[in-house]
């Protein structure tokens, strides 16, 4: 196996525009196209509070620097621990990670990640005011599973788990934490908002993982697809937009009519990514439908919220 020098240094060579630990270097490690995954969630959560009519400005916006602070953070954890375990190696299919390309040094992300985190606390703390101590064990939990996902003796991801965190702390957590903050209440249309939420969520870890199967494979990761083959990965994302979709149609039978059609929106492009993932189903090219999977969430998000609303 190359040497962690040796590794940067012949990524550092690939993309030589970028100078090490400059702004530009930040940003790409931060990978702001992940932040509009982590806005849907509080968003739906924000619309469910307008349509129980307890909406609140200030804990909304809380709630959105909370995810985009955690999402970041979660992306410089996985960036260095991948790193440091050698699965982001010169055939890594997906884009490119910080530490690998010499963008960012080790030293340098290790101090990202205690300032991301404590940021992420920062914005919990304040949330306090809104929603009381007994949110305190899950801003805890959502730190605590940032770094569990890839660090550790054993990461969850490495194992299988990434599915049930996506929807736990894509789905439950910020869907019903950011409702929870407004209401202080918990109700059926949350727990059915979480649940679709999570699901569609997952579709990006899913893609993820179909495309990076063999790489998976090699570096040990048995994630799903791995374990169960090509084929089960393909269904699963199949399945999963369908399934959050299907679980929307509870809507029209509690007075939320537009909540239950317009997620049948999302189906069509749900339909023509997975076709177009099926024609292509190896390579970097895949990376065109991880987009697409990440414009799908957002639609979904804004269709449901929306729907809510009216």
């Amino acid at each position: 196996m190359l040497s962690l020098r040796h590794r940067r240094k012949h990524f550092s060579q690939i993309m030589v525009n970028v100078r090490t630990n400059s702004i530009k270097a930040w940003i790409l490690a931060a990978r702001p196209k992940t932040l509009a995954a982590a806005a849907t969630p509080v968003l739906i959560g924000c619309s469910l509070a307008y349509a129980d009519r307890v909406f609140q400005w200030i804990p909304a916006l809380l709630c959105f620097l909370f995810a985009f602070s955690m999402q970041i953070d979660a992306n410089f954890i996985n960036d260095y621990y991948d790193f440091l375990k050698g699965s982001d190696r010169d055939d890594r299919l997906g884009p490119e990670r910080a530490c690998a390309q010499g963008w960012i040094t080790l030293e340098a992300m290790k101090k990202g990640m205690i300032i991301t985190t404590l940021l992420s606390c920062l914005w919990g703390l304040l949330l306090l005011k809104y929603c009381g101590l007994e949110m305190i064990p899950v801003g805890m939990l959502c730190v605590l599973f940032a770094f569990l996902y890839t660090a550790g003796p054993y990461p969850l991801a490495y194992h299988g788990w990434g599915d049930v965190l996506v929807i736990i702390f894509f789905g439950f957590v910020p869907v019903g934490c950011t409702y929870y903050t407004m209401a202080h209440d918990w109700t059926w249309n949350v727990t059915i908002a979480c649940t679709a939420c999570g699901l569609v969520s997952d579709l990006l870890l899913m893609l993820n993982n179909y495309r990076d199967r063999d790489q998976d494979k090699i570096s040990g990761k048995r994630t799903l697809i791995v374990r169960f083959g090509e084929k089960t990965g393909r269904y699963a994302y199949l399945s999963l937009g369908i399934l959050a979709v299907g679980l929307c149609s509870y809507y029209a039978f509690n007075g939320y009519l537009m909540a239950s059609i317009l997620p049948l929106f999302f189906l069509i492009l749900h339909f023509t990514t997975w076709r177009e993932m099926i024609r292509i189903f190896h390579g970097k090219e895949l990376n065109v439908v991880l987009g697409k999977t990440a414009r799908n969430i957002v639609v979904f998000g804004l269709l449901l919220s929306l729907g809510l609303i009216l």
